[in-house]
């Protein structure tokens, strides 16, 4: 009666678990839609167009503004790595778009739906998002410390300092910024999720709003200004201990970055795609 007996198609053969889920698999789909939307590589020769003419411009003011020619007077000598964090306050708008579209982008075109379908833990998705994002933007923030220390570098002829450790430390420095940076951008976007609400919000964060606290220069305005996340970031990449340590201004950077990511994975439970 063999021949009347039904294959078993269905039926595993070895008892090995299915490959290539879970997190690392999540990781792996983030990256490869990381790179497959076109708005990534425009970003990132976006942020290495403005490192290079910010970088270079503030060169120039610096060595233009050294009138003193005493030999014995090195009051004007600058680390071209310095020239380079200072050109991140505003090359960081095209590393925090790269960040943004890692998330809006699915949401304005409508395949966050077939992402949630293939990655249905709302954590899991968040944190490869994240993984992918901070990777990512963390290695763009080491080649551009590296590359506005190199445009710095020539600008500033003796009023430049290049010293190796230095310039290492602070392209580290930058890039971990970046990177913190960016994964508060996703956390936003993935809470708003608005390409323009996103963009917005952090641009208020970053630029406007501490601004528009420090004009009146009452210290209670000062000190929240100070505990945004730009203003708490180039505090740590300059070094500055005025308002507190350095130290602190990493911390606070941090914090936002948890938080954000946090309200965006209370959205993305709470809400359908």
């Amino acid at each position: 009666m063999s021949s009347g007996t039904l294959p078993q198609t269905g039926r595993q053969t070895t008892g090995h678990p299915p490959t290539g889920g879970g997190l690392p698999g999540a990781i792996a789909s983030e990256w490869t839609k990381l790179w497959s939307v076109r708005s990534i590589w425009w970003c990132l020769l976006a942020s290495m167009l403005l490192m290079a003419a910010t970088a270079g411009q503030l060169a120039i003011y610096v060595a233009n503004g050294n009138t003193d020619d005493d030999p014995t007077n090195d009051r004007g000598v600058l680390a071209v790595g310095r020239i380079a964090v200072d050109a991140v306050e505003l090359t960081q708008f095209a590393v925090i778009a790269l960040a943004l579209l890692a998330i809006t982008s699915e949401y304005g075109t409508g395949t966050i739906r077939t992402t949630l379908q293939w990655i249905p833990s709302r954590a899991r998705l968040l944190l490869a998002k994240s993984t992918v994002v901070a990777g990512v933007t963390f290695g763009i923030g080491v080649l551009l410390g590296g590359l506005g220390a190199a445009v710095a570098a020539p600008v500033l002829g003796e009023w430049g300092r290049f010293d190796l450790g230095g310039t290492v430390r602070d392209s580290l420095g930058l890039a971990g910024y970046l990177a913190l940076i960016s994964l508060c951008t996703l956390g936003l976007g993935a809470a708003l999720r608005s390409a323009v609400g996103t963009l917005v919000t952090v641009f208020l964060l970053l630029a406007i709003v501490p601004t528009t606290l420090r004009l009146p220069d009452i210290g209670a305005l000062n000190a929240i200004a100070d505990a945004l996340p730009g203003s708490a970031g180039l505090h740590f990449l300059r070094g500055e201990t005025d308002a507190y340590p350095p130290a602190v201004g990493l911390v606070i950077v941090v914090c936002w970055a948890v938080a954000a990511l946090l309200a965006g994975l209370v959205v993305l439970r709470r809400r359908d795609a």
